[in-house]
């Protein structure tokens, strides 16, 4: 579904992607770890159209995004949660999520959608006349979630949905993104510090350190592998 080839990007003149190549398939979990600095970020931020590569390709459905602007894109289906959630503060939960429909015409779509929303997210059905900015942390992580999945994505990115969240709603982020990605077959490409959680719900998995992919292997496999374990693990 993604296709990234020998992608370079930087930043005036420091190198942030040293020409990555990496692929997600249709109906995949796919996670990117690393540290800080690593260029995970950047890679997101590349493929929805928010930074201008240097050289390289990135393909979507088959077909070239390079150049394309960030709002075309999400009428393709790509959706981009990004780091520290960036929800509108001062507008209520409902109001919010129709911010992430404005793109649909069709009121039973939206309503169909806020549903799905507020089944996965129990939560901010409670909280739906609440105003965002009073919502804790982790509550505000499911808004930003909540309002990518109102655009009816097909290929869904998540940029450290974990940070800054009470450890106790971390796993429930990444049990409904498990779920997600099972009810509605939308393709994860997900960012993520907590390397551990991240290759638990992943198919397969990218180690980025300093611009490069330096490791690639089905996340079952990452997990067991001694690099990676002392790296990323906390372990030997």
């Amino acid at each position: 579904m993604l296709e990234i080839r020998d992608l370079k990007v930087s930043y005036g003149a420091i190198a942030a992607l040293h020409g990555i190549t990496l692929q997600v398939r249709q109906g995949d979990i796919v996670t990117l770890i690393g540290g800080n600095g690593a260029g995970k970020t950047t890679t997101l931020r590349a493929v929805s159209g928010l930074v201008k590569p240097q050289s390289g390709e990135i393909r979507y459905a088959g077909q070239s995004i390079v150049g394309t602007p960030a709002h075309a894109l999400v009428k393709q289906g790509i959706a981009h949660v990004p780091e520290s959630r960036l929800v509108f503060a001062n507008l209520t939960v409902h109001e919010n999520l129709m911010m992430g429909a404005y793109l649909q015409k069709d009121k039973q779509v939206i309503a169909r959608e806020l549903e799905f929303v507020f089944n996965i997210f129990p939560r901010l059905k409670e909280r739906e006349q609440q105003v965002a900015g009073t919502l804790s942390g982790g509550e505000q992580q499911m808004l930003a979630i909540g309002r990518a999945l109102m655009s009816k994505p097909r290929f869904l990115m998540l940029d450290e949905p974990s940070l800054g969240i009470a450890p106790l709603l971390v796993k429930t982020i990444f049990e409904k993104i498990v779920e997600i990605n099972r009810q509605q077959g939308i393709t994860i490409l997900l960012v993520e510090q907590n390397a551990n959680l991240a290759l638990e719900i992943s198919r397969y998995g990218y180690v980025l350190e300093t611009g490069q992919i330096i490791l690639q292997d089905e996340s079952a496999a990452l997990r067991k592998n001694p690099q990676v374990k002392s790296a990323y693990l906390g372990g030997g």
